[in-house]
């Protein structure tokens, strides 16, 4: 599964440059992470990782919505947990519903679960280059490069709080394992 997922989506994203870079970083840090999961799901995170941003392929945008559109290809190949994981990746929720999309999403259930939140670990302390970053410095870098107002920009301010404490949890969790949070995965 993560052979195919990192093949598939290079494949999609590697012409957009940094987006696969930083599809890279996610999917490294999710195999350093992913010994805080049982080993059964440690393949679906990095499979995850690896397609979490596949709707920004230009050939897959159709809704505005990269969560829904990498999730809406995911389904239509057979990967419905893959498709679910990649539409409520970073708590996408918000942006859905400001985009006015909340019932498109209804259809991809959010499972909240430990791969979930550690999903959005990675993404979320994971820059646009591939740069591994605080939870601070990635959201600040959003908002630099989209402005306050944009959408993604205040759909990340209302998940914030939730996104906090994803990150909080999987921080305690490897300081308790003895894993260093930002280190050079590369």
């Amino acid at each position: 599964m993560v052979d195919w997922a990192a093949a598939h989506a290079e494949g999609l994203l590697a012409p957009l440059g940094d987006r696969w870079r930083h599809t890279e970083m996610v999917a490294q840090r999710a195999r350093r992470v992913s010994m805080l999961i049982d080993q059964s799901e440690r393949e679906v995170l990095v499979a995850a990782a690896y397609l979490h941003d596949i709707g920004y392929a230009p050939t897959l945008v159709r809704s505005g919505s990269h969560q829904l559109d990498g999730a809406l290809h995911l389904r239509a190949l057979g990967h419905e947990r893959l498709a679910g994981l990649v539409a409520n990746h970073s708590s996408a929720r918000y942006e859905l519903e400001l985009r006015g999309l909340e019932e498109d999403l209804r259809g991809f259930p959010d499972e909240n679960s430990a791969l979930s939140r550690l999903l959005t670990y990675c993404d979320m302390t994971t820059g646009p280059t591939g740069r591994l970053v605080t939870l601070d410095e990635r959201l600040g870098e959003v908002k630099g490069r989209y402005g306050a107002d944009h959408i993604v920009t205040r759909a990340l301010d209302l998940a914030r709080p939730a996104i906090e404490v994803m990150c909080a949890s999987a921080e305690a969790a490897l300081r308790q394992d003895g894993i260093p949070l930002l280190c050079d995965d590369g």
